[in-house]
């Protein structure tokens, strides 16, 4: 197997710095979009010498450009869901073994080895599109699962309730993840009391039902399984790793990756901790595309670097995409 990227052994801050702004040299020369980006904003990259200096795209250039800061071609092409007539965005992915890397160490890390789980996936609105990342990274894991009882429940919920009771009474390792409004439609018809299950919500209502408060949805869900707490992975088409929550909504990143804070009202600036900002991610397993994104989601980050989603913005993209019209 090929050695893993330098990124994946980084250990302490000043390391992730220093990769950090070597990406930052390779993607402001090479990264069109961001290149004309920071050309726009008046800034010098050679200039930019410290982490807090760095610029961060507009999420939303992922739905107009093509992002990338490698000549190789794409070996996929991740999309967004989006509903009917909606702009998706698209991720140019060079180098899938990066984002392989990503997912399976960032799994790793916070649950411990796929071959001793058994994965159960409720996904029905990623698994009816084409494209979804999250999809890549589940089936993948599935298949380093030995479990064999592992696999997709797409709405065949009195299958996955008989599986979950066997599973439990067997005392195996069991993690559930699905869309949320796919989890509340099993819990519907179905009641567990299954403690030792690891509940893992991703997504949203996708449409599907009205859009409720984390603290709300959580407690339906911990009454529904039996479960003292809900999972939840956060990710998305326009990054390669992903951040988890072992509950409360309170979110971890892998060593690769950082959540800053900007100012709402002044994009290019950053805040420190404690206070509500949008969120700005380092997402360094981005090699290939860009790193440094401005999303439309709220949060506040703590001192720990640990981090939570309050939100998003109005249906408005972000400021400053504007200084970039081709």
């Amino acid at each position: 197997m090929n050695a893993h990227h330098p990124i994946f052994s980084i250990a302490n801050e000043q390391t992730f710095e220093k990769h950090a702004l070597a990406i930052f040299k390779h993607q402001s020369a090479n990264c069109a979009v961001y290149r004309s980006y920071l050309y726009h904003l008046g800034i010098d990259s050679s200039q930019v010498k410290a982490l807090e200096d760095i610029p961060y795209l507009p999420i939303a250039f992922f739905k107009s450009h093509e992002v990338v800061s490698d000549t190789r071609t794409p070996e996929i092409i991740f999309s967004s869901s989006g509903t009917t007539g909606m702009v998706q965005s698209k991720h140019l992915v060079t180098d899938l073994k990066i984002y392989e890397d990503s997912f399976n160490l960032a799994f790793q890390q916070f649950y411990g080895n796929i071959s001793d789980t058994c994965l159960l996936a409720l996904l029905p609105s990623y698994l009816e599109r084409e494209g979804s990342s999250l999809i890549y990274m589940v089936d993948a894991l599935l298949a380093q699962s030995q479990h064999p009882s592992s696999g997709y429940f797409l709405h065949n919920h009195e299958e996955l309730f008989q599986t979950l009771k066997t599973l439990q009474a067997k005392q195996q390792k069991t993690v559930l993840i699905g869309v949320t409004y796919a989890l509340l439609d099993f819990l519907e018809a179905h009641q567990l009391n299954y403690p030792e299950l690891i509940v893992m919500e991703t997504g949203g209502m996708k449409g599907k039902r009205k859009e409720m408060v984390r603290e709300e949805l959580h407690q339906v869900l911990k009454a529904g399984f039996g479960v003292s707490s809900i999972h939840s992975e956060y990710g998305m088409t326009e990054l390669l790793s992903q951040a988890y929550s072992y509950g409360e909504g309170i979110f971890n990143c892998p060593p690769w990756m950082k959540i800053v804070l900007r100012d709402t009202n002044d994009p290019l600036s950053l805040i420190s901790t404690q206070q509500t900002g949008g969120i700005n991610i380092i997402d360094l397993g981005n090699v290939n595309s860009c790193s440094f994104l401005a999303t439309q989601d709220l949060g506040r980050v703590y001192a720990d670097g640990s981090f939570e989603v309050l939100g998003r913005f109005d249906q408005a993209d972000i400021r400053g995409c504007n200084l970039l019209v081709q």
